[in-house]
């Protein structure tokens, strides 16, 4: 029963529960929102808020439970009956049609216009206003496609604004931009509190909850283990509720496992842009070398060309010119496959688009990149060499699974991860490099990944380490390398970087004068 004088929540969730075959998703959760309130929705993977996101926006239903919105009961049955009411979900993966304009996007499926013909002036005229309300600056008329991810998310905001929203989930929206397009966000969301208009916001990034939420809610467990107001508490605090244990932020490495041994060395590369790909970032004469059991950092701001590099390491680009060298050897990298072969592994930044089948098993993820090690005469795959593979790897990662045959696509992102991870391990490589580890995980997964590269550095294998989060970049470097524009700025290491240091190097390219 609400208080006397006190304002009922814009949303109520009580006694929430769900489970799917073998698992309790969701254990009676309460979840509140206030109107005009930016509410951070906090938990490790597999905590179950995807789940209770799903419920609240009508793509699954509950087991039990009630839910109330802006004063009434409601029971969507399809996320068109939550979008009705004043729900929309705006998802880390979009669900945008690339070859369709922002118009047609923002209004697709409610053209204004007549039971026949779409008036396209209407239809360009509103998506303007909508635009301008944001801060977009793209034509009606601009194919989706051609868009940023930040663009993309905005036009994703202004469909939620078409659709008169009175709640916005927006499930990482951070994950993907760079700090001023963060920021701009930011912006936008402020606004939209001014406007009247409540936003849960779910995200893996604790700092921004500190920056941006009013109040919080942790679920762990499938559990509601926390929720107040974010100016109460502090970071530990939230980690400690997340997690059930401290965990501890992260801290500078004290040793190094760097045998002075070179393991790959890139001379000169370069790649310059292609007529079909106007847009890739061009490498000028990038040259490093990294040694086995170090661990070298790789910093830039978005464009700088760290993910350019790796893929041309990898062979999934191919550059024009220079040397790659594994061991002191001269190899050449036409394909991954040429890769692979000379004991370079790399852990791309998608991990669902461009490492996992994500309809297929834990083991056939695992160990497909290891068929020597599974097969009997290299033709005929051994069971039972794969079901040790398997268990091998989910006990030396701690990969939390209810069996081998379970769908990959189901894990948390930090058990994909692992699995990821894994992959590699089994292939035993020199190299690993690493692109955004630990993107879009939680706080929890975070700790258990950063120490499982450290243990491979340990094992003597050469690691690579692209990250968007100087923290995290400087927490486990040895040694770390800034780029800009395709081209190295600097070197420092990683017991002298700060993030100012770091900041100069990939925005200026040189160092702080003394």
């Amino acid at each position: 029963m609400v208080e006397t004088g006190q304002t009922p929540p814009l949303l109520r969730m009580r006694g929430i529960s769900k489970s799917f075959p073998g698992v309790r998703a969701l254990d009676s959760v309460d979840f509140e929102v206030s109107a005009a309130e930016i509410h951070a929705f906090l938990g490790e993977n597999g905590a179950g808020k995807s789940t209770l996101l799903k419920i609240l926006s009508g793509a699954q239903p509950p087991d039990e439970g009630s839910i109330e919105f802006d004063g009434r009961s409601v029971r969507f049955v399809s996320p068109q009956e939550a979008q009705a009411a004043g729900i929309v979900t705006i998802y880390q993966e979009f669900t945008l049609a690339p070859d369709m304009t922002v118009a047609e996007n923002v209004f697709i499926g409610r053209e204004p216009g007549g039971r026949v013909f779409i008036s396209y002036r209407d239809l360009e005229e509103q998506t303007a206003a909508l635009c301008r309300r944001i801060g977009l600056e793209r034509s009606p008329r601009a194919l989706v496609r051609d868009l940023s991810v930040a663009e993309q998310q905005m036009v994703e905001i202004a469909r939620a604004l078409s659709m008169k929203s009175r709640l916005i989930v927006m499930d990482e929206p951070t994950s993907a931009l760079s700090r001023a397009e963060v920021e701009n966000l930011f912006a936008i969301i402020r606004n939209l509190k001014r406007d009247g208009i409540a936003t849960i916001f779910v995200t893996h990034r604790l700092e921004e909850v500190f920056e941006i939420c009013d109040s919080y809610t942790v679920l762990r467990d499938g559990r509601h283990v926390g929720r107040g107001k974010v100016a109460e508490t502090d970071m530990d605090g939230i980690i400690r509720l997340m997690v059930g244990r401290d965990v501890g932020l992260l801290a500078a490495r004290e040793e190094s496992f760097n045998t002075g041994e070179p393991a790959l060395e890139a001379r000169n590369v370069s790649r310059r842009r292609k007529s079909t790909d106007s847009s890739a970032i061009e490498l000028h004469d990038v040259s490093f070398r990294v040694n086995r059991g170090e661990i070298l950092g790789l910093a830039g701001l978005v464009g700088a060309g760290r993910t350019e590099t790796a893929r041309a390491l990898f062979g999934a680009d191919i550059f024009d010119s220079g040397v790659i060298a594994v061991g002191g050897r001269e190899i050449r990298v036409r394909s991954p496959r040429d890769a692979i072969a000379s004991g370079i592994g790399l852990v791309p930044e998608d991990r669902k688009q461009q490492a996992l089948f994500l309809a297929l098993a834990i083991r056939t993820n695992l160990s497909i990149a290891a068929q020597d090690r599974i097969s009997s005469m290299g033709v005929f795959i051994s069971a039972a060499k794969e079901d040790a593979l398997v268990e091998e790897y989910r006990r030396r990662l701690n990969i939390r699974m209810a069996s081998p045959d379970q769908i990959v696509g189901n894990l948390s992102g930090g058990n994909q991860q692992k699995v990821v991870l894994a992959r590699w391990l089994a292939l035993r490589p020199q190299v690993l490099i690493v692109d955004e580890p630990t993107r879009g995980i939680d706080v929890g997964a975070k700790f258990e990944v950063h120490n499982l590269l450290v243990e491979m550095a340990r094992s003597g294998i050469a690691i690579i380490v692209i990250s968007s989060e100087l923290p995290e970049v400087m927490a486990l470097s040895d040694r770390i390398i800034t780029m800009r524009e395709g081209r190295i700025t600097g070197e420092i290491m990683g017991r002298d970087a700060t993030q100012e240091k770091l900041m100069r190097l990939m925005t200026l390219g040189q160092p702080q004068a003394a």
